[in-house]
């Protein structure tokens, strides 16, 4: 017995003490020790519990791996830390005999040591939950701050929008306003001139009216009726007017002074003058001449703002020349539709029948026309009358057609 005990108790105690500070070789100690711990067998060297020297060094260490090596029932952790922290659970310390109890401290501190640190690493850190508890409140802020934004911006282009709007309207409504009174002094302006336009007119007919007493009264109330409605500026017109005014042979002076006065009486009332033109003149000239020559008078006058023509006896003018008429007579597409044109026509009878109707007096004076522009004594050319064409002249100068009756006491010279 007392060697046995010599055999365990090392031979330099100082350097036992020294080597079993190292909590490894007191791990490895304390497996040896414990005979569960095993591999099956008492290992190399001696008894359980004996120590030797050599057994404090390296051998301890790989009895150790070679223990955990051999055992049939260990099997590999999945979490080394957990594991490991089982095993220490597992290892019961036996104190051997004369040991120290400062030499397992190490150990036990280690343990806590490790267990504290294993809960450090997979618990939550304290700031980190708070912060997790936080999220939600954070995002719920900002959403709520970005609804007040979008409202906030929502709410000030709504109120641009409703701000422009107000402006385009309140524009569109001076300007309205503007166009409005505009229309309304444009209106007013232009009533007032055609009443003062009618007034002179008027008032210029009858002073023609007592001078002219032998005329028929329906002659003043068609000439009346008829011009006064190219008077009013205020209405567009769509034609010009064309009056045709015929009398027998006694009563030359009075067709001839009658048309120029009432010519006369429309345009003086719109401070213009009378554009007058003498078939006489012409009756010899060449047809194209004179054809060209009544085109540039007619409309050189209205262009410059003259508002009446008057060609007197018509029927002279050369056949082809007559033509002309189509451009400034017709009923749709008339070159000037704001003007007038007085015919005269002086037929080769001594005077009119007071008994003649309207239809009678037209038919007369058309049969005296197709005679003078279709004879045979007329040349024929290009530009020469014929009945076709005729009846297309006659359908835009018989608007209204009016007998002059003879007056008495008209100057003997003609009128001017």
């Amino acid at each position: 017995m007392v060697g046995d005990g010599d055999e365990r108790a090392p031979p330099d105690a100082p350097e036992l003490k020294r080597r079993r500070k190292s909590p490894r070789l007191a791990e490895a100690a304390e497996r040896e020790a414990e005979p569960e711990h095993g591999s099956g067998g008492a290992p190399e060297g001696g008894e359980l519990g004996v120590l030797s020297p050599e057994r404090l060094t390296r051998p301890p260490i790989r009895a150790c791996r070679a223990a955990v090596g051999s055992s049939s029932n260990f099997l590999l952790p999945e979490n080394p830390a957990k594991e490991k922290a089982k095993d220490y659970d597992g290892i019961e310390l036996k104190k051997p005999a004369g040991h120290q109890p400062s030499v397992h401290a190490p150990l036990k501190e280690s343990k806590a040591d490790f267990f504290e640190k294993n809960q450090e690493h997979h618990s939550p850190k304290p700031q980190s939950r708070s912060k997790f508890r936080d999220q939600p409140s954070i995002v719920k802020q900002s959403q709520k701050q970005s609804q007040r934004l979008a409202k906030k911006d929502g709410g000030s282009k709504t109120g641009f929008r409703k701000r422009w709007t107000l402006l385009v309207l309140l524009i569109v409504a001076l300007a309205l306003c503007v166009w409005w009174t505009g229309m309304l002094t444009m209106s007013t302006t232009k009533s007032s001139r055609t009443t003062q336009i009618l007034q002179v007119f008027r008032a210029r007919m009858d002073k023609l009216k007592e001078t002219y007493q032998s005329q028929d009264p329906s002659l003043w109330r068609k000439t009346h009726m008829f011009l006064e409605k190219y008077l009013n500026v205020s209405q567009p017109h769509t034609k010009p007017a064309i009056l045709l005014f015929t009398a027998g042979q006694e009563a030359e002076k009075a067709l001839r002074c009658l048309s120029n006065e009432i010519a006369d009486a429309f345009a003086f009332s719109q401070n213009a003058t009378a554009i007058k033109i003498n078939g006489a003149d012409k009756a010899e000239m060449d047809s194209d001449d004179v054809k060209m020559e009544v085109d540039n008078q007619l409309s050189s006058g209205f262009s410059k703002g003259k508002k009446v023509a008057v060609v007197h006896r018509f029927e002279l003018l050369p056949a082809g020349s007559t033509l002309i008429f189509y451009k400034y007579c017709d009923h749709e597409n008339a070159a000037f539709k704001d003007v007038a044109l007085l015919l005269t026509v002086l037929l080769d009878e001594k005077s009119l029948g007071k008994s003649l109707t309207v239809p009678e007096l037209e038919e007369k004076v058309r049969d005296f026309l197709e005679t003078k522009f279709t004879s045979s004594d007329v040349p024929s050319s290009y530009n020469s009358m014929d009945t076709d064409k005729l009846s297309g002249l006659w359908s835009r100068i018989s608007h209204l057609v009016l007998p002059v009756r003879p007056e008495e006491g008209l100057p003997m010279e003609g009128c001017t």
